[in-house]
């Protein structure tokens, strides 16, 4: 969709990217540590510094009592630390619960490990974990179990209950959990985000993964933090020393000196994202979609249906791409099915200006649906 957007010349509220650069602060840290060095390889689990301030965050926002020597390592990425831990934890013919809809690499992933998925599908409007489906999709076989929360794309946090259940079959099977957190400060109307690993008995069985491209608006940085228990992290590092190695020094420099930011400023980064959803989602339930509540992330869903176009979810966004001149992506892509191919998901981490033109691009043209 980012590629028909260019060849559209259309507004991309498609592909998960924020139009801005990120705190200048935070870059300047960059910039300054690229040119006093060093520029050599980094420690491979990271440099102290990132280290530290990882441990750090996690147990001021979380009380984790993580320790940074053991139970910390940076990656080149959210992605990669998915792939470290996957690649650590599973051996062939083990079997993974994921739910749908997910975001898209966690499949080819696993499969590329050698696991066996075992899909519990969410649905809209509510999204709601259909408890029956996860339980039948735990046996003996299942190494282990994904989690994203807040959820891309389904804009979803995962409720204290849910959790709660989640933990218990973790237990009953002796599995482990990934838990992909990168959008945790991105929580909106008064929720908190609850990391898996807060719950009794998780400490041990999960891994927690963060970024840095979706907490401080610099995508393109590929700077994750993760962390686990020693035996856990061992396991991924493992797997770590043969994808990247390392991840460049002055970004994690960076980094670190982001996370040690006060409070309040993690506490603005949703104060600032929910003005842009309310404005975006307030705007297309005007032209006519029905728009899915968006709990946290930079995403919504919505339903094109009482629009009136007949087409699926594919044709729909090529449309809007190709005549109206906004991309969105079709929600069918974070499915194994195509049984929900009615919805896309709009992206809102975008200049107001930017959103305002794609509202007025949309409602100019959708009435010759």
């Amino acid at each position: 969709m980012s590629a028909m957007a260019v060849e559209n010349n259309a507004i991309n509220l498609g592909q998960g990217f924020p139009d801005t650069d990120g705190p200048e602060d935070i870059r300047q840290v960059a910039a300054d540590a690229s040119k006093e060095g060093p520029n050599q390889y980094p420690p491979m689990m990271g440099i102290p510094d990132l280290r530290k301030s990882t441990a750090n965050h996690n147990n001021y926002f979380y009380d984790l009592g993580i320790n940074w020597k053991t139970e910390t390592m940076v990656t080149s990425g959210a992605t990669e630390a998915l792939a470290a831990c996957i690649f650590g934890l599973i051996e062939p013919g083990d079997e993974a619960v994921m739910i749908e809809p997910l975001y898209d690499c966690y499949l080819p992933i696993l499969r590329r490990a050698g696991g066996i998925p075992r899909m519990v599908k969410l649905e809209p409007p509510n999204w709601a974990l259909p408890y029956d489906d996860i339980e039948a999709a735990f046996s003996k076989k299942t190494k282990l179990l994904v989690i994203n929360s807040p959820m891309n794309p389904s804009a979803k946090v995962f409720s204290l209950d849910e959790l709660t259940f989640i933990a218990e079959l973790l237990k009953r099977y002796d599995a482990y959990a990934i838990c992909d957190e990168v959008y945790e400060h991105l929580v909106y109307d008064k929720r908190k985000h609850i990391p898996l690993m807060t719950l009794p008995g998780m400490r041990d069985r999960c891994v927690r993964i963060s970024s840095a491209g979706k907490t401080f608006s610099m995508t393109g940085w590929k700077v994750g933090y993760s962390v686990a228990s020693p035996n856990i992290l061992a396991a991924a590092a493992k797997a770590h020393q043969f994808l990247t190695f390392a991840t460049p020094p002055n970004l994690q420099k960076a980094v670190a000196y982001g996370l040690n930011k006060d409070e309040s400023y993690f506490r603005s980064i949703s104060a600032n994202m929910v003005l842009k959803r309310n404005r975006l989602a307030d705007g297309l339930s005007e032209i006519g979609f029905d728009v899915m509540e968006s709990q946290g992330t930079y995403f919504l869903a919505a339903d094109y249906q009482p629009l009136g176009f007949k087409g699926d979810d594919v044709q729909f966004c090529t449309y809007l791409t190709r005549e109206a001149g906004v991309s969105a992506v079709p929600f069918s892509a974070f499915y194994q099915g195509d049984e929900i191919n009615n919805f896309i998901r709009f992206c809102y981490c975008k200049d107001d200006a930017l959103l305002d033109a794609a509202l007025g691009k949309l409602k100019a043209y959708l009435g010759k649906c």
